[in-house]
């Protein structure tokens, strides 16, 4: 499969204090950055920096309407971004974990050097499903039924949509030779939230319509 070019639409950052952006989330109203040493808050519309959460944030970020999910090495935690405080914890899948997302009332879990995504118990931490890649994975994120992983090797990055049960590639988007991608988000509409690794920088990705027809994504207007 040949891929599509990925469009950037905006870049964020990078931000004082943030060296490398490990993982991204969306809640809706605030992107959020793994940003090592914590969680940082930005407005996706004026680009602002808004409040951080004093929490080890050294891989990827979900959320799951309520809280916060964050990777910190070998175990996963369940924030209240409302007090700030880590409510519990579950053991991340051995191996390494990369990226970080919330679908089916379950997380998925990346692993970039072992090429897999999991779906793990929120609870327990027990894996469930187990795909396979033929590539490293950064980021997962799931959009409109639909599970999207990041890649990065070497110079080259994409963002693909695979088959949840086989983990065949049925779509690509290719960055810019030199971006790579360490988190990925949906909006919820036709836009990503893709972490830049060490730029330290957020970037957005648009996806073109299927249909040709723009869609309204969260909070604005149809991209065109």
């Amino acid at each position: 499969m040949r891929p599509a070019t990925a469009e950037i639409v905006r870049e964020y950052g990078p931000f004082p204090g943030i060296g490398h952006v490990h993982g991204v989330t969306y809640d809706g109203r605030h992107v959020w950055i793994a940003a090592g040493h914590n969680l940082t808050a930005i407005d996706p519309v004026s680009g602002k920096r808004l409040r951080s959460i004093d929490v080890t944030a050294d891989a990827g970020t979900a959320f799951d309407g309520r809280h916060l999910f964050q990777i910190a090495g070998d175990r996963i935690q369940k924030i209240d971004p409302e007090t700030d405080r880590v409510l519990a914890t579950i053991p991340a899948p051995a191996g390494g974990a990369s990226g970080l997302t919330w679908a089916e009332g379950t997380l998925w879990v990346g692993q970039y050097r072992d090429r897999r995504i999991h779906q793990v118990d929120p609870g327990t931490g027990e894996i469930l499903r187990t795909i396979e890649s033929n590539r490293f994975v950064t980021g997962v994120t799931w959009t409109n039924g639909e599970l999207w992983h990041g890649t990065w090797e070497g110079d080259e990055s994409e963002l693909r949509r695979v088959d949840a049960r086989t983990g065949e590639v049925l779509e690509s988007l290719a960055m810019p030779p030199g971006v790579g991608v360490s988190g990925l988000e949906s909006d919820g509409g036709d836009r990503f939230f893709c972490g830049g690794g060490a730029s330290g920088k957020v970037r957005a990705v648009r996806r073109a319509s299927r249909t040709g027809t723009p869609r309204v994504v969260a909070g604005g207007g149809p991209l065109r």
